[in-house]
């Protein structure tokens, strides 16, 4: 592959001497870039709206949402999935991040691993993953071997697939069920995916969960009353949550939180229906 022909990998001209102008230059150079992104991932609303509900289904019927990459792609398909069960009151199994080079690689490179496209098979196995679940491929420039075969075995043993990537027409578009791709052109920094793409993909994945979970019955109007109060600020929220879906005065709903050890939703079905 010539990876100069990449899309993620060309040279922007807007930041050819983002090396010689002031700092605040420098910043309204990354800043104008950025805007960008929003547009991009805009494009793409379709495909993700046939995506959450696809995931949706899948979870309704038992399955889990599985995302896999390499590198930032990884570590923010890890990052979506580690917010949810805080977020929406799910157990941890339901979604997943894994990563080439395993949780070591959340903080470290591990190098070669993303080329390493026997240790994809290897760790969707290890995770029981089966035709049940769905796989979310993550990969900037939509051609990293390690996410490649994991949306191939998946798709051979019968599983949906989903594939966010930020180059048109890559390897992983023509592989996956869905394919979403917000194409948000060369890097201030050449090939520092990072930047645009990474902002992209985390835009694209808080929707595809934030919009299944809310597909699921996860959020009340816009209150996230699954919320899992683990701390004080949570503990906050819950209370301020009960009062605003029930309009109950502060004392109410503290009381019925504390009836329902915490679980706000239970103590929002308790106050509306107990009369």
């Amino acid at each position: 592959m010539n990876f100069a022909n990449l899309t993620t990998e060309k040279r922007n001209s807007a930041s050819a001497n983002i090396d010689k102008v002031s700092t605040l230059e420098m910043l309204k150079i990354i800043n104008d870039e950025d805007k960008k992104v929003a547009v991009a991932v805009e494009k793409t609303l379709p495909q993700i709206a046939l995506a959450v509900d696809l995931i949706a289904k899948k979870i309704s019927s038992g399955g889990r949402l599985f995302y896999i990459g390499a590198g930032t792609s990884g570590r923010l398909g890890v990052l979506d999935a580690s917010e949810c069960p805080p977020t929406f009151g799910v157990n941890s199994e339901m979604v997943q991040g894994i990563i080439a080079g395993g949780n070591y690689a959340l903080t470290n490179a591990v190098e070669g691993a993303e080329d390493d496209k026997n240790l994809a098979i290897e760790n969707l196995r290890e995770k029981n993953f089966t035709a049940k679940d769905i796989l979310v491929g993550i990969a900037a420039s939509g051609r990293t071997p390690y996410v490649i075969a994991a949306v191939d075995y998946a798709k051979k043993i019968g599983a949906a697939t989903l594939g966010v990537s930020c180059v048109e027409n890559s390897s992983l578009d023509e592989i996956v069920d869905i394919a979403i791709t917000p194409v948000t052109g060369a890097e201030v920094i050449t090939g520092s995916t990072r930047m645009k793409a990474g902002t992209a993909t985390k835009m694209v994945l808080n929707m595809l969960t934030t919009g299944a979970m809310i597909r699921l019955g996860k959020v009340y109007g816009n209150l996230m009353v699954d919320v899992h109060a683990t701390n004080e600020k949570l503990r906050d929220r819950a209370k301020r949550i009960v009062i605003a879906a029930t309009g109950c005065d502060e004392v109410t709903a503290v009381d019925a939180l504390k009836k329902f050890d915490g679980r706000a939703k239970l103590a929002v079905d308790f106050l509306l229906n107990k009369n």
